[in-house]
């Protein structure tokens, strides 16, 4: 039986990673004999053989955001979220890629495995001290992380960095050839932004990053591209297909795309809006439609296209603008590009407001927001994503210590990893990377976050670090 073509094995699936990570969780509490984790473990058991029945032999992989069960990959619900963000964060922990179960296993297969689970947790060779524990077992074996390759990070930062501006760069053309009369190449963006898909699927924090580096001077191309890649995350957060993840990305990089109408000294006036100005501005969304449709070789994206163009500020209440005669439920991707939308504008500088407001206060504002002008389920995602404190943010720790958050935690949203750079003795430093989840012998934290700052303020350039 093909587990790509049945529901119910897909579901079961989804039940073995979260039923692991129960066990897991519940091991780190309990001792390992206790009835608890013997409950869990039986559960986990009763699903692990029913699968092995239809596939014999069941492959876990870890591959970068993502589990894949005998190479398909598993999608989950928000109800897993937490108990899957924890199982990959303890795989990476223990630089484990695959768990391959071989037929049926027993109790004391699993008690093995979770032995040298715990045990790798605890040493400064996590993989090895894993195969070691399992060796005795015969039907579980494990696999190493598939980690880039030394010296290879540089590389893949170059990588994000080059498609990150090539996007701008499109974004950039487009505006100015349709300002121009002229022909677009729309299929030139479908590759972009399948770029982009490919790279958030495999180096989400990576191209999440780029988002956090602004450019005061070409904010609206910028603001295209950032849009884009903050949608495609979401979007893949909320489990859409490869394909509509692509659809979404396009419809993203157009969705201001009416503010080619918009005068210059309009749209980068550095004053505040007139009456009749803001009359303007509030045109582009319907602008951006009819551009939309003018254009050749959207295909079938045109018509998501100018509808999100069209409704990306009407609000999740119909608060917004334009205003419709009759009010009818926003669609999907309008709501996902909304909240992007909201995010980047607020957290970057432009001609008007020049100082952008921390990550954390921006979510702080669309917090309020949410369930009226922001959908409230998209937006809890949302915040799953970019985390309590986003990528870049800039914080001081109870070490005296300043540096960038560099990696979201989801499971403790306020216990981000922080990149140092500035060290206790007020040193610019480049390094360490540090997890704010470690504990010292006591079991007190090391490092804890005091407060957000401004970059700007302490002339921090965020393309510096983040690149």
């Amino acid at each position: 039986m093909d587990i790509k073509e049945n529901r119910e094995i897909r579901k079961s699936a989804q039940d073995v990673i979260n039923q692991l990570s129960v066990i897991l969780r519940t091991a780190q509490i309990h001792d390992p004999n206790n009835i608890a984790v013997t409950l869990a473990i039986e559960r986990f058991l009763a699903l692990i053989n029913q699968l092995a029945e239809l596939e014999q032999n069941v492959k876990l992989d870890l591959i970068g955001e993502f589990f894949y069960i005998n190479d398909i990959r598993v999608r989950y619900s928000l109800e897993y979220l937490l108990n899957f963000d924890f199982i990959i964060r303890e795989f990476r922990k223990r630089e484990l890629g695959s768990v391959i179960f071989k037929g049926s296993i027993d109790f004391k297969d699993m008690q093995l495995f979770l032995k040298a689970f715990i045990a790798g947790g605890f040493s400064d060779e996590p993989y090895e001290t894993m195969l070691e524990g399992i060796d005795e077992s015969k039907d579980i074996e494990i696999d190493r992380l598939k980690k880039i390759r030394e010296g290879a990070d540089v590389d893949t930062r170059k990588v994000i960095k080059k498609i990150y501006y090539n996007a701008v760069s499109y974004s950039k053309g487009v505006m100015n050839k349709i300002k121009a009369g002229e022909k677009v190449n729309i299929k030139k963006a479908k590759r972009i932004v399948e770029t982009m898909v490919d790279q958030i699927l495999e180096e989400e924090k990576l191209l999440l990053g780029m988002t956090a580096i602004k450019d005061y001077d070409e904010y609206t191309y910028h603001h295209s591209v950032n849009v884009s890649i903050l949608s495609i995350a979401l979007g893949q957060r909320l489990g859409l297909s490869k394909k509509m993840l692509t659809e979404l990305g396009l419809v993203a990089l157009f969705h201001d795309i009416g503010k080619i109408e918009i005068p210059n000294e309009v749209l980068n006036k550095a004053t505040n809006f007139t009456d009749d100005e803001w009359k303007l501005i509030k045109k582009h969304p319907l602008w951006g439609l009819k551009a939309i449709l003018r254009l050749k070789g959207l295909e079938s994206s045109s018509i998501r296209s100018s509808i999100v163009a069209f409704e990306h500020h009407m609000n999740y209440d119909f608060s917004g603008y334009p205003k419709v005669r009759k009010n009818t439920e926003l669609d999907l991707f309008s709501r996902i590009v909304s909240l992007a939308d909201q995010y980047d504008a607020m957290t970057s500088s432009r001609v008007y407001s020049r100082i952008p407001l921390a990550p954390d206060k921006a979510l702080s504002i669309m917090m309020e927001r949410a369930g009226s002008q922001l959908d409230p389920l998209l937006f809890k995602f949302f915040v799953n994503m970019v985390g309590v404190f986003p990528i870049g943010t800039l914080v001081m720790l109870d070490t005296r210590e300043l540096g960038l958050v560099y990696e979201a935690n989801v499971l403790f949203a306020e216990r981000p990893r922080i990149l140092i750079i500035i060290d206790s003795k007020g040193q610019r430093v480049h390094g360490p990377t540090v997890d704010l989840t470690e504990k010292d012998a006591a079991g007190k934290f090391y490092r804890t976050i005091i407060k957000t700052l401004d970059p700007n303020k302490y002339k921090i350039n965020l393309a510096e670090y983040l690149l």
